[in-house]
């Protein structure tokens, strides 16, 4: 076998070195940045390691802002969109995609086109459906939401899950005198740990970083959400960089940690939910 020339590998490495600029350089900057003091970020030559580190952003930010109440927020309304997410997502899918019930997979496919819907469009409707039934202004309207646009999406994801896994252990249980419920949650739902998995990563994600419903269905300054939060601390005439960098950093972690934990199921989950 003719081993291969070293050039013959530089393509790929410039690609991977591009690729790592472009996805990691930001993210890096934003990082450093936060434990520069002002004068340090206005320089007009930029420092890569700051020249005296300060903690200072991060401590103004938890103190003199309103961050810790939108970082509640926000978690309150993503773990709650996770939960319902899955619950509504699993339900569907079992009776979708396991019960084989007449019209399935139309109704599954009505499901996914409902999902390709942008959400602007309902913008109006929602405001005026939520404003009758007196949601606006309350946590309970984003869940709902932001369960609504996931679900669909999720419902689709766990189809690939639910074809991985043999017909006869249904049938085996069903011999052994297991009913459909007892079924669902004791055989089915365990096997179905990965795709739960992903779909709650997807809709914790999802929630975490939803912009435009936030922005509308919120108005009071105690229940809005880390997005419209970090526009706030920006100001109007003037941007504190410095803050605005500690509250990005803070707020990129809890959208991290659940990759860390969970990442691999949720790349495999999108790859066995295409190709199934």
């Amino acid at each position: 076998m003719t081993p291969r020339l070293p050039w013959a590998r530089l393509p790929r490495l410039v690609t991977w070195i591009l690729l790592t600029v472009v996805v990691i350089g930001p993210l890096y900057w934003v990082t450093i940045s936060s434990f520069k003091d002002r004068e340090e970020i206005l320089r007009t030559t930029p420092t890569l390691i700051p020249t005296n580190p300060t903690l200072d952003n991060f401590r103004q930010l938890f103190t003199a802002t309103d961050y810790p109440s939108y970082l509640t927020n926000s978690l309150v309304v993503a773990l709650l969109t996770a939960l319902f997410t899955v619950l509504v997502s699993f339900a569907a899918a079992y009776g979708l995609y396991r019960l084989r019930i007449p019209g399935g997979n139309k109704v599954a496919g009505l499901i996914l086109v409902a999902y390709m819907i942008p959400g602007t469009l309902l913008l109006v409707p929602l405001y005026q459906s939520f404003a009758a039934v007196q949601l606006i202004d309350t946590r309970n309207a984003l869940v709902i939401v932001n369960v609504a646009f996931t679900a669909p999406f999720c419902t689709w994801l766990l189809r690939g899950f639910f074809m991985a896994i043999p017909r006869d252990i249904d049938e085996a249980a069903a011999v052994d005198g297991a009913g459909p419920v007892r079924m669902m949650l004791r055989i089915v739902l365990p096997l179905l740990a990965p795709g739960i998995a992903t779909v709650a990563v997807y809709a914790f994600v999802f929630s975490w970083t939803e912009f435009v419903f936030a922005s509308q269905l919120v108005i009071s300054d105690q229940l809005k959400t880390l997005p419209i939060g970090l526009s706030a601390i920006m100001g109007q005439y003037t941007v504190n960089w410095g803050l605005l960098m500690a509250g990005t950093v803070c707020t990129i972690i809890p959208a991290i940690v659940p990759f860390l934990f969970a990442g691999r199921y949720f790349v495999g989950g999108l790859t066995t939910g295409a190709l199934k």
